[in-house]
């Protein structure tokens, strides 16, 4: 294997619809997710992630372009890799009628797998006490977990979720960051899609952001985010315009950021000394001065606020 576990180049699906123009679901998609570690697939309603999962797994045939999975070639080669992947697509495919425990059983015993396994897993993602109930009367949430412990059956190299935490509570969200971080750390492959943008900053190693089908940032999530605004301060004075004349009289960058009522000053944190002198010269008092971060969910609004519709009738 090249060390990409997952590999994307020119990935491109059009779906045709009757009488209409073919409606553009991922537009020529380059991709490369490198082995181990959690990976965050991100990007607005309709901008492909679905669409790009069901690729790698065979379920959609893309229109153009090619994929890789763990080094085979997709479709093609998955018979010899769909055993080393484990994977939650949208909604987990349970039967309703059957327990917890017996829908993991009968999927454990078409691949050979144990009772000792199936009770691992149900401890793992915390439904010990809720096993021996039908699935029909689950919440969403734990079909959520119930539909990862299946995925975890076959101790898979790679595993592919899609929106693994919908339906969790705030606790319930927290147990899967760490459970993801933990596989992510044993040297597995998590690829996971999610709207929460917070949750992947917190468990996620690298990132690939999606806009209208195609890849707009990649990288790991602090050269992501760093890349996505340049360092600086923002300052909070006493009197904001006065503020803000000082610093462009002193030939200091600045802008005015009505939402937080802050000078936004592009600046490095270390000349943070100069800002205060300049100010205070002034006659214009700090009250406030913090490095101004960004933040994932700061870059991803920046980088997909032409493509939050996403492409026309595009898969999610």
């Amino acid at each position: 294997m090249s060390g990409w576990v997952i590999e994307v180049a020119g990935l491109r699906k059009e779906y045709r619809r009757w009488r209409r123009s073919p409606s553009v679901a991922l537009g020529g998609l380059d991709l490369a997710v490198p082995e181990g570690g959690v990976f965050g697939f991100l990007g607005p309603n309709g901008s492909g992630k679905t669409t790009t999962i069901r690729c790698l797994l065979g379920l959609v045939r893309p229109s153009a372009g090619s994929a890789r999975l763990l080094g085979e070639p997709v479709p093609g080669g998955l018979p010899a890799t769909i055993r080393r992947v484990g994977s939650v697509v949208e909604t987990p495919a349970l039967f309703p009628t059957m327990t917890g425990r017996e829908n993991l059983r009968l999927l454990g015993a078409i691949d050979g797998i144990g009772e000792r396994r199936v009770e691992e897993l149900i401890g793992t993602v915390g439904l010990a006490d809720r096993a021996a109930e039908q699935v029909k009367r689950y919440s969403l949430g734990m079909r959520q977990r119930l539909g990862l412990a299946a995925a975890l059956l076959k101790d898979p190299e790679l595993l592919i979720l899609d929106e693994p935490a919908n339906g969790l509570d705030p606790a319930g969200i927290r147990e899967t960051r760490h459970l993801l971080r933990a596989l992510g750390a044993e040297g597995r492959t998590v690829f996971l899609s999610s709207h929460l943008l917070s949750e992947v900053e917190q468990t996620c190693d690298a990132v690939a952001i999606l806009s209208r089908g195609v890849c707009v940032a990649s990288g790991t999530v602090r050269d992501v985010i760093a890349g996505g605004r340049a360092a600086g301060l923002l300052v909070r004075v006493d009197d904001t315009t006065a503020g803000a004349a000082a610093l462009r009289a002193a030939g200091v960058p600045v802008d005015v950021d009505g939402d937080v009522e802050m000078l936004r000053v592009a600046v490095p944190a270390a000349d943070a000394a100069s800002v205060t002198r300049v100010l205070a010269s002034a006659g214009v008092w700090v009250t406030e001065m913090r490095p101004d971060e960004a933040t994932l969910e700061d870059l991803f609004l920046e980088l997909t606020a032409e493509g939050t519709l996403g492409v026309e009738g595009g898969g999610t």
